[in-house]
């Protein structure tokens, strides 16, 4: 079988699912443990490989919640997110939309406008200096309850900066119920901006189903319980409802017990719209490349095949259409010069 490794590595791609405190590379989480020594998290970038290797979900939150602690001041922020970007660039990661959690940081102390101001400087110099271009996804931390579905809900409407295209709803799944974050979705949504909710990662179907229809989701964070339901895979590939597939994720979080145990070959299969994205990838050990070869393998997919996988992550993202077609474009092209080498 070709190795599709050194094609991936070069194939431009976009990214819809992939959290920013999540994204941090050992090389910047131990920086930052070390500006913060009261932290529990290892100041050495090879021990962070033990730290983030997880039990399940619920360890999986704990551990990802004391990284969000060493995010303390506007600087950090506006370093997590320009490295954030710099990873992105060395990829090949022509856009992303990148999962925000506001909430955290300025419950921490952050002042919000400054919290604001500091993802923007590093957005705007990101696309200047790497060419990236980012956006945000501002998500609702689900185990905070509604008191930061409410707060969220205000600094995406209130404080909206340039870069905002959506809103979500992270964290844990079993016990949170999608249903009760209805009135924070339906303010964000008369403001203009899309539902993005996780649902069906480690609950069933019918976290999906209340996702649709309570949440108004356009896109599903993950969705991987869907295939247990034929009708929900009907109605998303009807309605061409993309899903956010982040198998390595899966695994790490025991949402899916191994990679050939992983959904995505009957998600296809079933004609639904999939992406393929990284969540939280040094926290898992990947990236967006290892991603898609991971998904290449489980696919069968040759180079065409993981190419067009690239332009759905395209036409699902919520980028303008100039920004589609110029991307789209790109991928054509060097897949094009590949493929007549």
């Amino acid at each position: 079988m070709t190795d599709l490794h050194p094609f991936i590595a070069g194939l431009p791609k976009a990214e819809l699912h992939v959290h920013h405190v999540g994204s941090a590379s050992p090389r910047i989480v131990a920086e930052l443990a070390a500006h913060h020594p009261d932290s529990k998290v290892p100041t050495d970038p090879e021990a962070l490989a033990d730290y983030f290797t997880f039990t399940d979900f619920a360890h999986f939150v704990e551990v990802y919640l004391s990284v969000v602690d060493l995010i303390r001041t506007p600087e950090d922020v506006r370093l997590l997110t320009f490295e954030v970007a710099r990873d992105m660039a060395r990829q090949n990661i022509r856009y992303a939309e990148l999962t925000v959690t506001p909430f955290s940081s300025t419950r921490r102390g952050i002042e919000e406008k400054a919290f604001m101001a500091a993802i923007e400087d590093a957005r705007v110099s990101a696309e200047r200096e790497l060419g990236v271009v980012l956006r945000w996804c501002f998500d609702i931390p689900g185990e905070a309850g509604l008191e930061a579905a409410a707060e969220t809900a205000r600094l995406a409407v209130d404080l909206r900066p340039e870069g905002l295209v959506s809103f979500g709803l992270g964290g844990p799944e079993i016990g949170v119920a999608r249903p009760q974050f209805k009135p924070y979705f339906d303010r964000a949504i008369a403001a203009g901006l899309h539902s993005v909710p996780h649902a069906g990662e480690t609950t069933g179907p019918q976290t999906v189903w209340d996702a649709l229809r309570e949440l108004r989701a356009e896109r599903i964070g993950h969705g991987t319980s869907s295939v247990q339901d034929p009708a929900l895979l009907a109605h998303l590939a009807e309605h061409r409802i993309p899903l956010e597939v982040c198998p390595t994720s899966n695994i790490a979080t025991r949402a899916v017990a191994d990679l050939d145990a992983h959904p995505i070959r009957e998600m296809v299969a079933a004609g639904v719209l999939v992406t393929v994205n990284s969540d939280d990838p040094p926290m898992f050990g990947t990236d967006l490349n290892s991603e898609y070869a991971v998904a290449a393998r489980l696919l069968e997919l040759d180079e065409a095949g993981v190419a067009a996988l690239a332009k759905n992550a395209v036409e699902a993202s919520f980028l303008d259409p100039a920004g589609k077609a110029r991307i789209a474009d790109e991928i054509d092209a060097y897949t094009n010069a590949w493929l007549s080498r």
